[in-house]
């Protein structure tokens, strides 16, 4: 009878798989963030994404807000800081993209419009984040 071993380097030798899926995961939250904080500021600019709120029914000052937000909970995903409270901070922000504007546009992202498909698979994703806790290489114990 034969055994095979299976080559892990010294750095993730003590690491399970769980740990490690919640880094990938909680890298991949952060990076989607940091992406969505970029696209408002530099692309739409602050202004430009305060009038689309209006536009849709929000106040204005909201929209700050959601750059603040995804800036910071980016930032603070991927350092692995206090993941479980800032994975359950984002959802609402999701949840809003929902309601509007993507809720009219219905469920396919491809939409016209980009329908409810994509922000309620990444609210979900948070919510397991929430779950799973800072994983690997985090800045933050686990139980954060």
């Amino acid at each position: 009878m034969t055994t095979t071993t299976t080559y892990r380097p010294a750095v993730l030798a003590d690491t399970d798989n769980a740990e490690l899926a919640a880094l990938v995961l909680r890298v991949s939250l952060g990076g989607l963030f940091l992406a969505h904080a970029w696209l408002k500021i530099f692309v739409f600019t602050p202004a430009g994404t305060a009038g689309y709120f209006e536009s849709i029914g929000f106040p204005a000052a909201l929209a700050y807000l959601v750059i603040l937000a995804e800036l910071g909970g980016g930032i603070a995903l991927i350092l692995g800081v206090y993941s479980r409270a800032v994975s359950l901070a984002l959802v609402p922000i999701l949840l809003g993209s929902i309601y509007a504007p993507h809720g009219a546009a219905g469920f396919i992202f491809s939409n016209e419009g980009g329908g409810w498909e994509f922000p309620a698979f990444w609210a979900i994703a948070l919510i397991v984040q929430a779950l799973l806790g800072n994983g690997s290489f985090a800045l933050g114990s686990n139980r954060n």
